[in-house]
């Protein structure tokens, strides 16, 4: 594999557009290489592994501020407090499944009293949600 490749070939690597690469640069999370007079910028192969790193992160929840730390705490070699990060984020995931399953049991009883509801009555779905 080529240590020079152009945007957009690191964007077809990296499975995202052009622009998207641009976007992580004005943030931080890509070194933008110097141009060559008359000449395209040009991308280490490393650059791959860390625009994959970022999707992957992102695929987990993490925003991009919080990969801009975890890729600031992997130069540091600082795992223990990565491993806080990731327990945290794990934490909030966790209420989120809790939260959603409370909301999926409040619509199922909702969509439950509907069902029993006699034609031309008021919607019971309304009526709960009004008091």
């Amino acid at each position: 594999m080529s240590d020079n490749l152009t945007i957009g070939i690191l964007a077809k690597r990296g499975g995202v557009n052009v622009e998207t690469i641009r976007y992580y640069q004005r943030r931080g999370l890509l070194e933008e290489p110097s141009k060559p007079s008359g000449g395209f910028r040009r991308y280490p192969q490393e650059s791959v592994k860390r625009l994959l790193f970022i999707k992957r992160a992102q695929s987990l929840g993490f925003t991009l501020e919080e990969i801009l730390g975890l890729l600031a705490l992997d130069e540091r070699k600082a795992c223990l407090e990565t491993r806080g990060i990731a327990a945290h984020k794990l934490e909030l995931i966790e209420q989120k499944i809790a939260d959603l399953s409370k909301m999926r049991k409040s619509l199922a009883r909702l969509v439950r009293s509907c069902d029993a509801s006699t034609a031309g009555a008021p919607c019971p779905i309304i009526h709960l949600l009004a008091d």
